[in-house]
């Protein structure tokens, strides 16, 4: 198992309680391949900069498929830069995965037994261990669910990391997710001011 992994699996574990921003998510995913991408030895980080490591296969399809994706030539990507490109739709690329895994099934409407089309976990041991990781409060999956907005982190969780690659990696979602919020913010208000334009106001 995975970070990414298990974040993709806790956020679809919390889905139908409340709903997670899928380009949240991505930038969250994103992160978390770096940091699983670092633990595997695919990669390093230079300061803020991605290069690449002496381990080419993880054994993971989507990890695999990052790594072959990283800049090999100086000047090496930024986390930064990074978490915008790869997170790209990363969100629905792990859903897919996790089915393609038969981690999850469609589920079926409550009142009338045709599927819904909304896809939800099985019972499986992954859940299982993504849940457990979860309850545990474990530090770095849970400052990356803070950010995906599908939990809030403790302050105690946030001062038990020290690892500089981890809270660079960790920085650097954070600034995206407020980057990427701050561009809905701004089209919500031109969206009203068009809308106001229309009806004479």
């Amino acid at each position: 198992m995975t970070t990414a992994r298990d974040l993709s699996i806790v956020a679809l574990d919390v889905a139908s309680d409340r709903p997670v921003e899928q380009g949240d998510l991505s930038l969250a995913l994103a992160g978390a391949e770096v940091l699983d991408l670092i633990a595997a030895g695919a990669l390093t980080l230079d300061g803020d900069r991605i290069a690449p490591g002496t381990q080419s296969s993880t054994g993971d399809r989507l990890l695999d498929e990052a790594a072959a994706s990283l800049v090999r030539q100086e000047p090496f990507e930024s986390v930064e830069d990074w978490v915008w490109r790869r997170g790209r739709g990363l969100s629905s690329a792990y859903v897919a995965d996790l089915e393609r895994d038969g981690l999850t099934a469609r589920a079926r409407g409550r009142v009338i037994p045709l599927w819904t089309g909304q896809t939800v976990l099985v019972d499986s041991p992954d859940r299982h261990r993504a849940g457990e990781r979860r309850a545990s409060g474990e530090p770095v999956l849970a400052a990356l669910a803070a950010a995906a907005g599908i939990d809030d982190a403790a302050a105690e969780d946030r001062q038990e990391l020290t690892d500089d690659a981890v809270t660079t990696v960790l920085a650097a979602v954070g600034d995206a997710v407020m980057e990427l919020e701050a561009v809905r913010q701004r089209k919500s208000i031109e969206d009203a001011a068009f809308d106001n334009v229309w009806r004479g106001f």
